[in-house]
């Protein structure tokens, strides 16, 4: 198990990137469309020996390999996807649905998954990711797009490659959080990977306990992404960095150790708090970052992110050996804490605000005439207010006044 699922990582790793210029180069649902198929190819082929009792480890050593190859090139491609999908003030919202909808489909696909398993054996339950990978590239085939330009077609990988970079150093605010969560990942794949397990089975309840820990977050990521559908925070990142800082919370409580209930409601804050990051980082992205740019730049934050997972997973073990379990969570915890306050001293970070639309000429309504408001969504409303009563003047001190509509 260990290599097969080592085996797959560093396909995925190595091969972001160049679904990073992929995605940017070429139209988008189509790459996903291919990642789709070769993932599917290689579970076929893999459930096929294990159907004819036929399998090897070094063949689902490879196989895994050319799924792990699909997932690098599928990722970048999905990020920059959404904002060709909704309009600009509907992103933070598809993003919510997008993330709930992935969570609730991963605690139902490890119920059903085991359920099939139990009743007709591991051999078919291998089999079913293929039918799921074949949907979602069919379903991806139905999506029409604009052509990418001929210019950034021509031009080569490595130049593309290269402009990524440029652009992702010159923004502090993202090289900085990817930078905190590489340094975040490593400890949390240590910690609650290794650890977390090895605390629940001197618990009472053993696998069973961590069973219900591990459900309290998937629980709590869901909750988190109900939240975000209609929770609109004006300082993105803030909140978004502040979010994450809580996932200190569960590591304390299993250095305690905490009895398994408190462990579980830990859990199902953080995995809450997880979704809030993770929403209002993507939207940040999609917002900040021009579209022919969004693949490339997501594939360096994904490989940033996970870069540092393999040496906390091999780390954790001899550092709990030296040090105590408890000593490892609680330093681990700590650190996250420290990091969070560290991201929070980059002014961009705490300053980064929520853009609405641009309010124009549009239906006869002159957008000079919004000046004297302070933000865009005062600006909005008033227009608003002026379409329905264009008597009325545009005055910031009146208009606040009038109840406006929910946008």
């Amino acid at each position: 198990m260990g290599y097969v699922a080592t085996a797959s990582l560093i396909p995925m790793i190595v091969f972001l990137l160049v679904g990073g210029v992929a995605g940017d180069r070429l139209a988008r649902h189509k790459m996903m469309m291919a990642a789709n198929g070769l993932q599917a190819a290689a579970q076929g082929a893999a459930a096929i020996l294990v159907l004819t009792g036929q399998a090897q480890v070094w063949q689902l050593v490879v196989f895994a390999g050319v799924r792990g190859m699909g997932l690098g090139l599928y990722y970048p491609a999905s990020q920059g996807l959404l904002p060709q999908t909704v309009t600009e003030g509907q992103r933070a919202q598809a993003n919510a649905i997008s993330r709930t909808g992935r969570n609730g489909a991963g605690i139902a696909g490890a119920a059903f998954g085991g359920v099939l398993v139990g009743v007709a054996g591991s051999r078919l339950g291998t089999g079913g990711g293929r039918g799921e990978l074949r949907r979602r590239g069919c379903a991806a085939s139905g999506m029409r797009f604009a052509a990418v330009p001929a210019a950034a077609a021509r031009e080569s990988t490595l130049y593309q490659l290269r402009e990524g970079w440029r652009e992702f150093i010159a923004r502090r605010w993202l090289w900085s959080i990817v930078l905190e969560f590489t340094c975040m990942t490593a400890i949390i794949s240590g910690t609650l990977n290794v650890l977390g397990p090895v605390v629940a089975d001197v618990r009472p309840g053993g696998a069973r306990s961590w069973g219900l820990i591990l459900a309290s977050y998937g629980i709590g990521a869901v909750l988190g992404g109900l939240v975000m559908m209609r929770f609109r925070p004006k300082r993105l990142l803030l909140v978004a960095s502040i979010a994450a800082g809580v996932f200190a919370a569960l590591l304390f409580a299993l250095a305690v150790p905490l009895a398994v209930p408190l462990i579980a409601a830990a859990a199902l804050l953080v995995g809450s708090c997880s979704e809030i990051f993770m929403v209002n980082w993507v939207t940040t992205m999609q917002q900040e970052i021009p579209s022919d740019l969004l693949s490339r730049l997501s594939s360096f934050d994904a490989l940033g992110t996970f870069a540092l997972a393999p040496v906390g997973v091999a780390a954790a073990g001899p550092l709990a050996a030296a040090f105590s379990t408890s000593s490892v969570l609680l330093t681990g915890g700590a650190a996250i804490v420290l990091l969070t306050f560290a991201v929070l001293l980059v002014p961009e970070v705490r300053q980064m605000r929520r853009q609405l639309p641009q309010v124009g000429v549009t239906g006869g309504l002159d957008s000079t005439a919004l000046k004297p408001f302070r933000t865009r969504q005062d600006a909005g409303l008033a227009a608003l207010e002026m379409r329905k009563h264009p008597s009325r003047p545009a005055r910031g001190a009146s208009l606040r006044k009038w109840s406006f509509p929910k946008l």
